[in-house]
């Protein structure tokens, strides 16, 4: 009879320990498979916080100013085309939107971000005022400004720019930087080419600009102006980037990224060998 209710006793322990040993494991893996689905949930709130609104109808509506070649300028079938478009076509091609083009004053391209236009890319140098209205994208291209002279110009350092009348296009780095400089008479205008115009008219003394437009300019007139390094002025190198409305952070994120991949596989090179290496 003993032996009887030991037997008894073994068998009623054992499946108490089996029955535990079950709940245990039902309940660990109950905890996984919960801790897997929030995960889960997590990746696909982060992915969807990184999808920006404005790119949600599959189309980049990007501003421009195709007055500063070689970055902008009208193709003979009358559409915006250099540098920077093709480069703004790369990243749309990369984020599998539409790129559509608005071609506009320069000055109007920071005012138009948000309602108008997405972004804006148009040789854009990255400055303290225009950050206070718009973010940009990492940079994508140093640039320096250079002065153009009359082929038989004096001008030829900093000092010699004071009280001279200076032709820039409106809204531009060189518009800044004439605007800084003592008694001076600054001419703008919309187009850079009818500075240069005036310029080899005799209304204007020089013209500050971008180097590459300057060089284009040079090659284009020669003979009648020379451009001249910025560094000879004591100007200081700026970065080019792509200006986007100040809140849409995860648009910056994603441009960003495409912008990356674009010089990380070659492309990047491959577009300043057609458009800028080329000139």
């Amino acid at each position: 009879m003993k032996k009887f209710l030991a037997l008894l006793l073994a068998s009623v322990m054992t499946m108490s320990l089996l029955t535990a040993c079950g709940s245990k494991s039902a309940e660990t893996e109950t905890a996984a498979t919960e801790e897997a689905a929030a995960e889960t949930t997590e990746e696909t709130a982060a992915e969807g916080a990184a999808t920006s609104a404005a790119l949600a109808d599959g189309v980049l509506t990007v501003g421009t100013n195709a007055e500063f070649p070689p970055f902008e300028y009208v193709d003979d079938n009358g559409e915006p085309d250099g540098f920077d478009m093709a480069l703004i076509k790369a990243i749309g091609e990369k984020l599998g939107v539409e790129v559509v083009i608005e071609n506009m004053e320069f000055a109007s391209l920071v005012s138009s971000i948000g309602s108008k236009i997405d972004v804006a890319i148009a040789g854009m140098t990255v400055t303290p005022e225009r950050q206070e209205t718009v973010n940009f994208s990492d940079s994508y291209y140093e640039a320096v400004q250079y002065v153009i002279l009359p082929a038989e110009s004096d001008i030829a350092t900093a000092d010699d720019l004071v009280g001279k009348t200076i032709g820039v296009q409106l809204g531009t780095t060189g518009d800044f930087i004439a605007s800084d400089i003592a008694d001076t008479t600054v001419s703008q205008y919309n187009k850079a080419v009818d500075a240069v115009n005036d310029l080899i008219n005799g209304r204007v003394d020089c013209v500050i600009i971008d180097k590459n437009p300057a060089l284009v300019f040079e090659a284009k007139f020669e003979g009648q102006v020379v451009a001249v390094e910025g560094a000879q002025f004591a100007f200081e190198p700026e970065e080019y980037a792509i200006a986007m409305p100040k809140d849409d952070a995860a648009l910056a994120e994603q441009i960003n990224a495409a912008l990356a991949e674009i010089k990380a596989d070659g492309t990047f090179d491959e577009l300043v060998k057609t458009y800028i290496e080329a000139e």
